[in-house]
């Protein structure tokens, strides 16, 4: 059987699963390909069914991929075999946040952080309440009356209509069209004391549509530092192709990449010894993005 043959008849096996025991099956498959074994007492505490429903659906992976699995009686455990082929394609990302949170996806399920696999950096979530919020307003389309706390007014109170969350690697921010600024803008979710819905429906020109730096699409042309005397291994960090990448983002977020990033965006790349390995190739990019000043070194003066 050609590969493509197999991959469609794989494909033809797990349609006829329920989407919740396709979960279970992809949690076999997973244990399996980074762990090499799972058993049945694992699948009962992750998923809290029975035994027997746990046999069966060992009984429904094998059916799907009988080489990838072998039963050891003495540890009751399923281990991988030589000529396991995986069922299910994870993506880095998916996978590291499965092991780090000790595979807790649920929105019930408490957490069970792994001893071998880690998140270093961790950040300060709103209150829920806060975030359900401005998550209903955003999907109903809704203005809101906020109450909000800036370094620099303090506490003021304005009309504000959301359009989307934004993790920016330091913080969360929702953006909307601020009706005190008559701007679309960002705000720091920690920073809301009250978010209210109000009656008023949306203007015309408060909606994400007309959120131009938001619909805006630019690149960053990113390379290795020229300060440093290796670039091969910054290359292979950021899977670079030809000695630089080329990352595609809104214009709204584009400053939150270079200074999550620590990208020197100077005139000539002069930020040294200060943690930047990437520089920013096309500096003329910086001058059709929001908040260019958040930058590293965009505001050196060229000597």
């Amino acid at each position: 059987m050609s590969i493509t043959a197999s991959h469609r008849s794989l494909e033809h096996r797990l349609a006829t699963v329920s989407s919740t025991q396709r979960e279970r099956l992809a949690f076999i498959d997973f244990n399996l390909q980074f762990f090499g074994k799972v058993s049945r007492v694992m699948l009962v505490e992750r998923f809290e069914t029975g035994l027997a429903a746990s046999t069966r659906d060992f009984a429904s992976y094998k059916e799907i991929a009988p080489d990838n699995l072998l039963l050891d009686h003495s540890t009751k455990h399923y281990l991988r075999t030589p000529r396991f082929s995986p069922v299910f394609k994870f993506s880095a990302d998916a996978i590291l946040q499965s092991v780090s949170r000790g595979f807790v996806d649920g929105i019930t399920s408490p957490s069970k952080p792994s001893t071998r696999c880690f998140e270093a950096v961790q950040l300060i979530h709103p209150n829920t309440d806060i975030i359900a919020a401005l998550m209903r307003a955003i999907s109903n389309g809704h203005a809101c009356t906020i109450n909000y706390v800036s370094v620099s007014s303090g506490e003021t109170r304005r009309r504000f209509v959301p359009h989307a969350l934004i993790n920016n690697g330091h913080r969360w921010h929702v953006r909307g069209y601020d009706g005190k600024s008559k701007s679309f803008r960002d705000f720091v979710c920690t920073r809301f004391i009250e978010v209210k819905q109000i009656a008023q429906p949306r203007e015309p020109h408060e909606k994400a549509a007309n959120d131009a730096q938001f619909n805006k699409i630019v690149d960053l042309v990113l390379i290795p530092h020229p300060s440093l005397e290796n670039s091969r291994a910054i290359e292979m960090d950021y899977d670079m192709k030809e000695g630089k990448k080329v990352m595609r983002t809104r214009a709204a977020l584009a400053a939150y990449i270079l200074r999550q990033w620590q990208v020197d965006c100077s005139q000539g790349h002069r930020i040294l010894k200060q943690g930047c390995q990437l520089a920013l190739q096309n500096h003329d990019v910086l001058a059709s993005i929001e908040n260019p000043m958040l930058a590293p070194g965009n505001s050196c003066v060229k000597k």
